[in-house]
């Protein structure tokens, strides 16, 4: 009977993470990672060895502060401002990563925005402006990615998805259309270049501690730690472990999945 061998796992100096040190000559490109899981993803790739791309729209401050992060942690990393809704804006970025850097490896389409009001009440403008950003902007981002990635023979694409994408929410029909859509992305795209090397999944989070979040009413906020079965929020970090391990060599078998990292909220 054959044999496989994994390689070596290394804790890393904060011992509540573990670095697999698989990443180095990779190149990592996370879009809205001035703050929240982008920002924890890009920390997250860097220590797996990983160089990153850190895209913003107008964090500038933030961003900034995340590139500096990424680069004590030993790997290289340049700011790239662009609109991920806008194509040309997506498609100038990703030329100016490859000039930069030569490959993108990797990709964790995170940017996302909120615009929450009853279906009834929700002007067609906000429907729109959600739609563009958390379902076209990956779309462009990834067209303007994937060639490279083909010619490469290899690549990860994560697609940052969510939990009410899965089951709906109240308030939510932009951004649960948009989320719900980003997972069927995912799983077609997978099926057509699973034989070109690159990996194509999704990550949905439960109610993560960020920003989006902050704004959400304390009693509400507390109706979702009670429906919860963990009985929490989850950080940042938690949902970044997991764009880690998908990104990784070992886990080239894994496509067109779906992985849920939402407390137990749904399963």
């Amino acid at each position: 009977m054959s044999t496989v061998t994994l390689p070596e796992l290394k804790i890393s100096a904060r011992p509540e993470t573990i670095s697999w040190e698989m990443l180095k000559e990779k190149t990592a490109l996370v879009t809205g990672a001035s703050r929240g899981i982008g920002r924890a993803a890009a920390l997250a790739l860097a220590e797996a060895g990983a160089d990153v791309a850190v895209n913003y729209h107008l964090s500038f401050d933030a961003a900034k502060g995340v590139c500096g992060e990424v680069r004590r942690l030993g790997v290289r990393s340049r700011l790239y401002q662009a609109d991920v809704s806008c194509d040309q804006q997506a498609e100038d970025m990703v030329a100016k990563i490859l000039d930069d850097f030569g490959r993108i490896d990797i990709l964790v389409n995170n940017a996302g925005i909120t615009r929450d009001k009853s279906f009834l009440k929700m002007p067609r403008s906000m429907w729109d402006e959600v739609l563009q950003v958390n379902l076209s902007g990956p779309v462009g981002v990834t067209r303007a990615v994937l060639p490279g990635m083909v010619a490469a023979g290899w690549g990860r694409i994560v697609n940052i998805a969510s939990v009410v994408g899965q089951t709906g929410n109240f308030g939510q029909a932009n951004y649960s259309a948009a989320k719900g859509a980003l997972i069927s992305f995912t799983k077609t795209l997978a099926r057509e270049v699973a034989r070109k090397g690159i990996t194509v999944n999704a990550v949905a989070p439960g109610f993560i501690e960020t920003d989006m979040t902050r704004d959400i009413p304390e009693a509400s906020l507390e109706a979702v730690k009670a429906m919860t079965p963990i009985g929490r929020l989850g950080t940042p970090e938690e949902v970044a472990a997991v764009i880690v391990f998908l990104a990784l060599p070992v886990a080239s078998y894994m496509t067109g999945q779906v992985l849920g990292v939402n407390g137990g909220m749904y399963m």
